[in-house]
């Protein structure tokens, strides 16, 4: 299973130069899961960069994963993910759904760099 955070989603959505590490994950959509958080994140950066008919094209195309909604048991994982990695409450959200589905983590974001399962791309 994958998970491609914010930072790949929107580096994909954009075709920047880092946009080639994520092609494999999302091309897999049977593998693919989405926490809603990340299309809370990439929803409103390209609604404000770009305009809600774009925003609304990469919400259908991220829904072509496996959507995962925040739960209970997601919101606790999270939270002594928080605790235990420092990270922002999102990248907690998303590392505790990895974690649940035993997926990988596809990102460009150095909050998850030194944690494992995580194929990191620095940013160019």
């Amino acid at each position: 299973m994958n998970i491609v955070d914010s930072s790949g989603w929107l580096a994909y959505f954009a075709d920047e130069p880092n946009a080639k590490h994520f092609l494999s994950p999302l091309s897999n959509s049977a593998l693919l899961v989405v926490p809603t958080v990340t299309i809370y994140e990439v929803f409103k950066v390209i609604l404000r960069e770009s305009g809600e008919n774009e925003a609304l094209q990469a919400v259908v195309a991220m829904q072509k994963g496996t959507v995962v909604d925040l739960n209970t048991p997601l919101a606790i994982a999270a939270s002594k993910l928080n605790l235990e990695y420092n990270l922002p409450m999102a990248d907690s959200i998303i590392l505790a759904t990895a974690q649940a589905f035993k997926a990988i983590i596809w990102t460009q974001d150095a909050d998850f760099k030194k944690i494992s399962n995580v194929k990191y791309f620095p940013k160019k």
